[in-house]
Order: C-alpha cells, then sequence, then structure tokens
C-alpha cells in the first residue's frame, strides 16, 4: 500500500513540477477554468461537460508527455541531433493537434443560439458577475506569465 501511495505522490508532485515549469500548462489549465465556467453560464448538459473534460484531460495528459519527452532528450544531450529534435517536434504536434480537435469542440458547442441565448440571459440577471470574471482573467494572465520558475 505504502508503494502505491507513493506512486500517486510522485505524480502529483510531477504535476506540479509542471505547473511550475511550463507556461503552456499554465495557459491549458487557465483557458480551461473559462472553457468550464462558460459551459456552466450557457447551460452545457452534463454530456457536452463530459465531452469537454475528457478534452481537457486529454490535452493536459499530452502536455505532460510533451514534457516528459523534452526532459528525457535533454538528459541524454543537449547537442542538435535530428532524431531527437524530430521526438521533440512529435510531442509538441501531439498536444496541437489535441488542442486544436478540443478548441474545433468547444466551438461548435459555444456558436449556436441557445448557448448565446442562455449566456445573455445569465448576464442579464446576473450583470455584476462579469466583474469577478475580468479580475479571474486578469490573475489568470498573470498565472499563466509569472506563475512558474525558470526551467534548470
Amino acid at each position: 500500500m505504502k508503494k502505491q501511495l507513493l506512486s500517486f505522490w510522485y505524480a502529483i508532485r510531477g504535476i506540479g513540477g509542471a505547473f511550475r515549469t511550463e507556461a503552456h500548462l499554465r495557459f491549458h489549465l487557465a483557458a480551461a477554468v473559462f472553457v468550464l465556467i462558460f459551459a456552466g453560464i450557457c447551460g452545457f448538459s452534463a454530456e457536452r461537460f463530459a465531452i469537454l473534460l475528457a478534452l481537457i484531460g486529454l490535452v493536459f495528459a499530452l502536455e505532460l508527455v510533451n514534457t516528459a519527452i523534452e526532459h528525457a532528450c535533454n538528459a541524454v544531450t543537449r547537442d542538435f541531433h535530428p532524431q531527437i529534435k524530430l521526438a521533440k517536434d512529435l510531442a509538441a504536434g501531439a498536444v496541437l493537434a489535441a488542442a486544436i480537435c478540443a478548441a474545433a469542440v468547444a466551438v461548435v458547442f459555444f456558436l449556436n443560439a441557445q448557448a448565446w441565448q442562455n449566456a445573455a440571459a445569465f448576464f442579464q440577471a446576473n450583470p455584476l458577475t462579469i466583474i469577478p470574471l475580468v479580475v479571474l482573467a486578469a490573475v489568470c494572465v498573470l498565472f499563466v506569465i509569472f506563475g512558474g520558475k525558470k526551467k534548470k
């Protein structure tokens, strides 16, 4: 049991380390927060929330794999090697492909009349909610830009 708990601790520590060093991961987190907030405001169904969560998880997981590949390659050599460049580029491409697909699904989900009507009704009934959303946006920008530490 101790070994399994340590495995979870190592995984959590790895995720935390990635958030500290990877601005792209912090950006994906900030975007995910707003996607989920606006999905709630637009009144998305449980199925649409599940699809969004699955896509968010996929992008996060691929970003972590990309980071792991970059670190492993850098541990082997810092010199240019075409195979290492290809491995890094392919891993980054996997993240990009998943992010594009996730964004396309979000566009399909959000760009419909019912979602806009629900959002308009929400903000009309709760006009002051724009203030915490703007503050959250500012905090997210700062988190993405300054939330990490320099890579070693």
